[in-house]
């Protein structure tokens, strides 16, 4: 995930600590003028280059996949995130103007005066820094709320599996992949997702089980989960909605399917299969594939139809002739 390696990011009290003890220690290595000189331009360098690079750390938000973008919306809000990194990178500038204008001040007076301009500018600094305390704790909370996201390749093809609870969805996912230890969590659910992957002709497919989000009606959903229900839009290549319609997994049948019908509806422009698993104990629903997980029973066939659904066709390096 591109979020997970951002660099921490540092307090305004951090910032400045490491700032004016560098420069401190720059200034017992010299004396007089040039000591003063030195520590502006220690402390003004490590607070802009610091400022700097919490910003350009982050990537270009509207280059990340429609996946990650949604997610991000959903999670931090990118406008608000946005101007928050807005308010640090104009720290840097201002910082930086800072010191081009007590270095050039410096050149007119002596090693009493520069120290005294000295002072200024680092008084100057402290109130730059400090102006931006709000907007460097929100973005490391942000950074904090993004590096859980799950570890989800958009350019993979995906096989979204939904359903109510308790359907099988997470035992047919361990079935055919190797997801047991595949799991992480959204920030806004209590539950962690599944992600497994299956190998189909040279092509790796990846199966999301998303607990919290797609086991539900919409109606359900608060606001957060139904963007991250967005986002999954751009993920799913096809979606598999489990039914039980043995009612053994605590939601009569009429209410699963109306959870199916508005996963058609959700997801109009990829493939929905609809499957009736525990089929040892009931197939008293019209499905399009019947399925026992625990018994064994179609469960390849069900995987197959999946794959088949995607209908995925990698790009070639060249042109056939």
């Amino acid at each position: 995930m591109i979020l997970e390696d951002l660099p921490t990011t540092p307090t305004s009290e951090e910032l400045l600590d490491k700032a004016f003890s560098r420069a401190a220690r720059s200034g017992r290595a010299k004396s007089g003028f040039e000591a003063q000189q030195s520590m502006l331009q220690t402390a003004a360098n490590i607070v802009s280059d610091n400022l700097e690079n919490v910003v350009t750390a982050w990537p270009d938000f509207d280059d990340l996949d429609p996946f990650y973008y949604e997610l991000v919306d959903a999670i931090v809000g990118v406008d608000t995130l946005r101007q928050h990194l807005s308010e640090v990178s104009w720290a840097s500038r201002k910082t930086g103007d800072i010191r081009e204008e007590y270095q050039a001040r410096f050149r007119n007076v002596d090693a009493e005066g520069a120290k005294k301009l000295r002072k200024q500018a680092f008084a100057r600094i402290a109130d730059v820094v400090e102006e931006v305390e709000d907007d460097l704790a929100a973005i490391n909370d942000a950074h904090q709320d993004l590096r859980s996201l799950p570890d989800i390749r958009p350019d993979e093809p995906t096989i979204v599996v939904a359903g109510y609870p308790n359907v099988g969805k997470s035992s047919f996912v361990n079935r055919v992949t190797n997801a047991r230890n595949e799991t992480a969590s959204y920030p806004f659910t209590t539950t962690e997702i599944r992600v497994g992957h299956i190998e189909r002709d040279h092509i790796r497919y990846q199966l999301v089980d998303t607990p919290g989000l797609l086991d539900r009606p919409p109606e359900d959903r608060n606001e957060i989960e139904s963007q991250a229900v967005s986002a999954v839009e751009h993920l799913a290549d096809a979606v598999l909605v489990f039914l039980d319609a043995s009612g053994e997994c605590g939601y009569p049948i009429d209410v699963q399917l109306e959870l199916r019908d508005a996963l058609l509806a959700r997801f109009d422009d990829v493939p929905v299969l609809t499957v009736c698993n525990k089929s040892d104990r009931s197939r008293d629903v019209e499905a399009d594939y019947y399925m026992s997980v625990t018994e064994g029973e179609n469960v390849d066939t069900v995987l197959d139809a999946a794959v088949e659904a995607v209908g995925y066709e990698p790009e070639l390096p060249f042109d056939e002739d």
